[in-house]
């Protein structure tokens, strides 16, 4: 085994021992400054439940995800900004979980607050790779190695993919261990593309994967400790900024489809109840809702969405045929 795969074992490894020693320190010092988990009374009546559940966990996430990455990193800019996107992406959810839990406002920050936010650090993502000649090709799936250069379009495509990723991986933490099992795979996916492409991206890929396995032992059904906007945000925020660096943000759309269903069932659901005055396309949306009121149980839910996603993840190592030789 090379010293780059070590070195991104340690970061999984360093990543996974500080969440799983963080998550029992915040877990009581969140239930005694009372950041519960509000719970909405016309969602899934089973979550009613989990009011209370201390909430902005993703802080963990965030603390050991940075720490892990820095250590193993080496200071390599493609990583810096990566981390910057997170953790940039992971404030303003920050912001948002503390207009919940605090100020008792349940709508947190208001759309277009949010969206100013994502588009200002967006902005500032697509200047640090302009700054860094990041390239402007992205590959293209299922065609044996073909980039396309979008030249100054890139940039653009940088909003698109930011804004599609945070607010998808948003929509995803709905159910337990649901949006944290979703990214792992998607993060280990791209791990190995970071691997085989060389890139510097392998330890901060790594210690996202460990960070988010020690959390899962406290987010996983029945849940101890939520992520809250600030954990989702913050890996929308990763897993579109380790796209775009790789040049691989199509492929995000097959592994991270998930995401995309997400969205797509929200915008669908909107659209159709404004267009026909009231009425629903799905029992209830994001997605996972829909099914949940449907009659399946949570943890079927969340299993099926992991599968889909592990599945997808092979599909994706196949639409890179022929880039990798």
């Amino acid at each position: 085994m090379n010293e780059t795969m070590l070195t991104a074992i340690y970061a999984v490894l360093s990543a996974f021992v500080f969440a799983v020693v963080l998550c029992p320190v915040f877990i009581p010092y969140l239930t005694r400054l009372k950041f519960g988990q509000n719970v909405r009374d016309d969602g899934p009546q089973t979550h009613l439940k989990k009011a209370g559940t201390p909430t902005m966990g993703g802080i963990v996430i965030v603390i050991s995800l940075v720490v892990a990455a820095l250590l193993f990193s080496q200071g390599h800019i493609e990583a810096l900004i990566v981390l910057f996107a997170t953790v940039s992406n992971g404030l303003i959810g920050f912001m948002d979980d503390y207009i919940k839990v605090v100020k008792k406002r349940s709508l947190g920050l208001r759309s277009y607050q949010k969206i100013i936010c994502q588009l200002i650090t967006t902005g500032i993502l697509s200047w640090l790779m302009y700054g860094q000649g990041v390239s402007t090709a992205i590959f293209i799936p299922f065609t044996n190695g073909y980039y396309l250069d979008l030249g100054l379009l890139f940039y653009p495509f940088v909003f698109f993919i930011m804004l599609g990723a945070s607010n998808g991986s948003n929509l995803t933490d709905g159910a337990d261990g649901l949006n944290t099992g979703v990214t792992i795979l998607v993060a280990i996916f791209f791990l190995f593309v970071a691997y085989a492409m060389g890139s510097p991206l392998l330890p901060l890929l790594g210690a996202a994967v460990g960070a988010l396995l020690g959390f899962l032992l406290f987010n996983s059904h029945p849940a101890r400790m939520f992520m809250g906007d600030t954990g989702s945000l913050a890996l929308g925020g990763l897993v579109g900024s380790t796209a775009l660096m790789l040049g691989m943000p199509v492929l995000l759309g097959i592994v991270g489809f998930v995401y995309v269903a997400q969205s797509l069932s929200v915008m669908m659901q909107v659209g159709y109840f404004k267009l026909t005055k009231g009425k629903r396309i799905f029992k209830m949306a994001p997605l996972h809702h829909h099914f949940e009121q449907c009659g399946w149980p949570e943890t079927r839910v969340v299993a099926m969405f992991h599968i889909v996603t592990a599945i997808l993840c092979l599909v994706g190592f196949l639409a890179t045929n022929g880039l990798f030789k």
